[in-house]
């Protein structure tokens, strides 16, 4: 890994893990937020009931996915699938984060650093990272190995003619 991915995905990060202890140890918030959304899905898809009817227990499991996927992030094991959860996570929660900016006064705040962080987690969730100079590796070592093949190839005519070469002047001699 790049000494910047092993700088910037902790970083990236950093904000998503606490917001997702924050929504593990007071979900009350952030779930009076949702449930007016969660209301109009429960109405919309009758199987998400049960959801709409403990939007607390909802708002701990997006934390919990939230954390485990910041912290795997952070530690670059699985990057593009936790940086992936990230975004989904703050899918499911905006809509409830913003009202609840809005109740406070700093929506536009809020909106716009959301939207900053949920971009860079999905570049993180689409940067190849070192597989792309894997590939880049392998296509270099097959072409020098495609050469080198060539060089022995000439170098083994020139000797098989040369030896015939000698050959055929001891011959005449």
């Amino acid at each position: 890994m790049s000494p910047i991915r092993t700088i910037a995905r902790p970083l990236l990060a950093a904000p998503f893990v606490a917001d997702a202890v924050s929504r593990l140890r007071t979900p009350g918030a952030t779930a009076a937020s949702l449930r007016p959304q969660l209301e109009r899905l429960a109405r919309r898809f009758p199987a998400l009931r049960a959801l709409a009817d403990r939007p607390e227990l909802f708002t701990r499991t997006v934390g919990g996915v939230e954390a485990g996927a910041s912290l795997l992030l952070a530690l670059g094991k699985a990057p593009r699938l936790s940086a992936a959860l990230i975004v989904a996570t703050q899918a499911a929660t905006l809509p409830g984060d913003l009202s609840a900016a809005k109740t406070q006064g700093n929506l536009v705040t809020t909106a716009v650093t959301r939207a900053g962080l949920v971009g860079g987690a999905l570049v993180a969730s689409v940067d190849g990272g070192s597989r792309n100079k894997i590939k880049a590796v392998k296509a270099n070592a097959a072409k020098a190995t495609k050469r080198a093949q060539r060089r022995a190839d000439r170098a083994e005519a020139r000797a098989a003619k040369a030896v015939k070469s000698a050959a055929d002047s001891s011959q005449d001699a």
